[in-house]
């Protein structure tokens, strides 16, 4: 069987949606490891031979077959024997769109018809083989978020399959940091809201997540949430953030960010008293689940802490503003960017009241610059020593914050 490369996946797909392609993955049937080897390629790949090309430094795999052998990602033997067709190779994939392929002449390979699907908006698995890899659940769910504005919907054969694997304890076995980068990719796609929405049609949401799929069908009230339901309220925010151009870790944080109201006893809702201190130990527990990187773990608990805070800060004496910067640590940081977006977000993923303006965050910028502004090196602290530094150092800092109050904005 003669040597052919053919440029496969996510880049044929995305040129026929007339998209342009992240990258570009090759496959090559009829050649094996030393072959490639010789003509310069490095081998990157541990579980099955991929190969970085000499040059551009994309990547080349050798055309294979999968089968199941057990649990989770790492449950598959694969064969990647030189007479492996290409169709072979595209058969083990994921979703037609994504098992298409072109050769050196251009001509398009698709035996599983994804143009077609391409054409219909459908997201459907190529084979009964899709149910053997759990983590394509969630990867479907990615893909109808980062589709969404195009139309595409999950294909019911598919989404049965979606509802077996999930109901199957499969999931359970995935490796966690597998499922947060799709969980992060996810919520960095153009509606993260159609993530949640698909996960919950398959049951997967309530395993994966359930501390954000007890937030749907929780009440809270209407005179400050329009939606009324609690997981509508999140789709909303998901959504704004995405619009705003949020980064995908600052989106989690917003995924993240109302976990209290989950637990809110019956008696008291539709008020959700105290959900911001209630909803910590759940945002630990799903960034431990995922382990999720220090830096989003960080922001996550802070905006679930204090957002409600951010909200009501143009209604807070100087010292107290000066209290919520010092719990955010945004006067060692410098910077709130991020945990201001988040806020926002919230502020805005109300029923109707999308697009309205969020002037806390502008303030706060302004108070934390206001308060940088002022140095210890700056006050007359010759004959104090010690502690009393500090505390000389934030009441000037309050004063600051005091005086840019009176002023108008610009």
């Amino acid at each position: 069987m003669p040597e052919k490369i053919y440029l496969v996946g996510g880049a044929v797909r995305d040129e026929l949606l007339d998209l342009s392609p992240k990258e570009r993955d090759w496959v090559v049937t009829g050649a094996t490891p030393d072959a490639l080897k010789k003509r310069g390629f490095r081998q990157v790949g541990a579980s099955f031979p991929v190969f970085l090309h000499p040059e551009s430094g994309e990547e080349y795999a050798l055309a294979r077959t999968e089968r199941k052998s057990g649990h989770g990602y790492h449950g598959f033997r694969v064969d990647f024997d030189p007479g492996v067709t290409i169709e072979q190779d595209l058969e083990r994939r994921d979703l037609t769109i994504n098992a298409m392929a072109r050769d050196a002449d251009g001509q398009l390979i698709d035996p599983y018809g994804g143009r077609q699907d391409l054409e219909d908006r459908w997201l459907r698995h190529v084979s009964a083989a899709f149910e053997e890899d759990p983590l394509r659940v969630l990867r479907v769910a990615r893909f109808a978020a980062r589709f969404a504005g195009l139309g595409f919907r999950v294909h019911p054969d598919t989404l049965d399959l979606m509802q077996k694997i999930a109901q199957s304890g499969e999931l359970q076995h995935l490796v966690p940091e597998r499922v947060w980068v799709e969980i992060r990719d996810a919520m960095g796609a153009a509606q993260p809201s159609r993530f949640l929405e698909v996960l919950r049609a398959c049951g997967a949401l309530e395993v994966l997540l359930p501390e954000v799929d007890a937030l749907f069908g929780v009440p809270q009230p209407p005179s400050h949430h329009p939606e009324i339901d609690t997981g509508e309220h999140l789709k909303l925010c998901l959504d704004v953030a995405a619009n705003m151009g949020c980064s995908s870790g600052t989106i989690v944080a917003v995924l993240l960010h109302d976990l209290g109201k989950g637990v809110t006893p019956a008696e008291v809702l539709p008020k959700h008293p105290g959900h911001e201190t209630a909803g910590l130990p759940l945002v630990d527990a799903v960034c431990k689940r995922f382990r999720v990187p220090t830096a989003v773990h960080r922001l996550a608990r802070q905006v679930c802490q204090c957002h409600l805070r951010v909200h009501r800060v143009l209604e807070m004496k100087p010292a107290s503003v000066m209290s919520l910067l010092e719990d955010l640590d945004a006067l060692r940081s410098g910077n709130i960017e991020d945990l201001l977006q988040a806020c926002e977000a919230d502020y805005r993923g109300r029923s109707g009241l999308e697009s309205r303006a969020y002037p806390q965050a502008e303030y706060l910028r302004r108070v934390l610059a206001a308060a940088l502004a002022v140095r210890a090196r700056d006050l007359q602290t010759e004959e104090v020593q010690g502690p009393r530094v500090g505390e000389l150092l934030r009441v000037a800092r309050i004063q600051a914050i005091r005086e840019l109050a009176l002023e108008p904005a610009e």
